[in-house]
């Protein structure tokens, strides 16, 4: 059955199935694809894990779904769709910093949708639905509509790099801390005198562990990213290049 079918299937209800009546719903399959992506991630997705979560036989998701992509679509945009939003409000720069905080609270409930890459859109009702609020977001600004676009797609790549960097981080912190880390490697670097040969790095890098507290710091790094991004969209407008 066509993707986009399966992705509208609350609005214009499926045809009716030959045969027995099934045992599992679309539904039940995009849920379990969401629980199991959640747990181990998209690596070791499979329709064989799916179908063991539900309990049922691999050969029965196959009369629900075609193919492992295909049920990645209609994971992505249930996760879009179930999503926690607000009514945007305030200026251009507010709504987007409202876009970019509830798109990380989504990527960081759920990881794996931050190394779900495709230039292909999804089109079903919860991709749709978000792209039609957070383009408000932009409207505001003056650029024309393709550049709208690329704005708010800008912002939502940013905050996708983000979730990555916070995810990473807070895998290494379950082994170490950044003070752990510092205290063993740091005291190890400090024998080599290196403060001569690299001044500019040495003076810099202990600017920035002193003001971060750590090496590096993926929510602060997060925080400037993004204002330095808006503060250049604020920049553009008819005219400029």
């Amino acid at each position: 059955m066509g993707t986009v079918q399966l992705l509208w299937r609350h609005e214009r209800p499926l045809p009716p199935r030959p045969g027995r009546r099934p045992t599992i719903t679309v539904d039940a399959v995009v849920g379990a694809g969401v629980a199991e992506a959640d747990a181990r991630g998209l690596q070791d997705l499979s329709l064989r894990r799916v179908a063991d979560r539900l309990g049922v036989g691999v050969m029965t998701l196959y009369g629900h779904v075609e193919n492992k992509a295909q049920l990645l679509e209609l994971m992505v945009d249930q996760c879009r769709l179930d999503m926690e939003f607000s009514a945007l409000t305030g200026s251009w720069r507010e709504m987007l910093e409202q876009v970019a905080r509830e798109n990380l609270a989504l990527l960081e409930h759920h990881p794996w949708l931050a190394h779900v890459e495709t230039e292909r859109a999804v089109l079903g009702p919860g991709t749709l639905g978000k792209y039609e609020r957070e383009l408000a977001a932009v409207e505001p600004l003056p650029l024309d509509d393709a550049a709208k676009d690329q704005a708010l797609a800008l912002v939502l790549s940013f905050v996708r790099s983000s979730a990555r960097a916070l995810a990473s981080a807070r895998t290494e912190r379950l082994d170490e801390t950044p003070e752990q880390w510092w205290a063993r490697e740091g005291a190890e670097l400090a024998t080599l005198g290196l403060e001569t040969r690299f001044p500019l790095a040495s003076r810099v890098g202990q600017a920035a562990g002193e003001a971060l507290n750590a090496a590096a710091d993926a929510r602060a790094a997060h925080a400037f990213g993004l204002a330095v991004l808006l503060d250049g969209l604020a920049a553009r407008g008819p005219g400029s290049t």
